[in-house]
């Protein structure tokens, strides 16, 4: 496998590419892929994703760069509700798992008004290229599963085109993820692996 940074440079070139942005992946799928890289990366990955995203402000790329931070929209939604103490006293009263799920129906993550879904549909242009970052940081609240199943696969139609990438903190083989090179996580086959 090529270092970080110069699959972050191949990244980069993908995402510039118009055929990119334009849903012909195999057999017309979703436009959906996964930058994986090694966690112990993760600041080099955070370095270019702001890098990119300050770049593409200057309006040359021909497509706007979204970057949405799922740990931080996780937060924010948790605290405009007033449910930061509550989150610590139910980890602390009933362990991970209970908080996981406590959070997960909070974000109506299973219903149709799923609120991260609502916010991305909300918040992206037709001529963006999304990237979804922050999931190690959500790590075991939100697993990067539930993100492609819960959320990529409820977004309305009319984003079919825009490709989202998520920048997953392990392994992806097109078949099944490994979070953190540690956890295997339900395995996953629907998404393509942008950079080799």
């Amino acid at each position: 496998m090529a270092n970080i940074d110069e699959r972050l440079d191949q990244m980069e070139m993908m995402i510039k590419k118009p055929s990119f942005r334009q849903a012909k992946g195999k057999a017309n799928e979703v436009n959906y892929w996964v930058f994986d890289y090694a966690p112990e990366h993760e600041l080099a990955v955070r370095d270019r994703v702001a890098y990119l995203k300050n770049k593409n402000l200057k309006g040359t790329d021909g497509f706007e760069l979204v970057v949405y931070d799922l740990y931080d929209l996780i937060i924010e939604h948790l605290q405009s509700k007033n449910f930061m103490e509550k989150c610590f006293a139910q980890e602390e009263k009933r362990g991970i798992k209970k908080l996981q799920d406590a959070i997960q129906r909070t974000l109506k993550i299973t219903d149709k008004e799923n609120l991260l879904v609502k916010y991305i549909a909300e918040n992206t242009p037709q001529n963006a290229v999304v990237f979804l970052v922050g999931v190690g940081k959500c790590f075991p609240l939100l697993q990067a599963p539930e993100v492609f199943n819960k959320v990529l696969y409820n977004i309305p139609q009319t984003f079919a085109s825009v490709p989202m990438v998520l920048f997953y903190p392990g392994t992806y083989t097109e078949q099944e993820l490994i979070i953190f090179n540690e956890y295997p996580e339900d395995n996953y086959y629907r998404a393509f692996r942008l950079v080799r």
